[in-house]
């Protein structure tokens, strides 16, 4: 991926950024570890599947495991 088309996924689109976080960060409230990868495990799936094309998929995938790795 380019420079550029890695800036572009990254940069937040969403708007409220903030009410984002806080929403992420309210359902995984009281949730052990294995229910929290659990429920991120169906937010990748429902957020793929509404996304609706597999090689943006695909980019976003390897997008986030290149910024961990870094």
């Amino acid at each position: 991926m380019s420079t550029s088309a890695a800036q572009a996924a990254t940069q937040a689109d969403i708007g409220e950024t903030d009410e984002f976080y806080t929403a992420l960060l309210t359902i995984h409230r009281g949730l052990d570890m294995d229910q929290s990868t659990t429920l991120n495990a169906r937010l990748v799936l429902l957020l793929a599947n509404e996304v609706g094309d597999i090689e943006r998929v695909k980019t976003i995938m390897q997008l986030a495991k290149t910024i961990e790795q870094n």
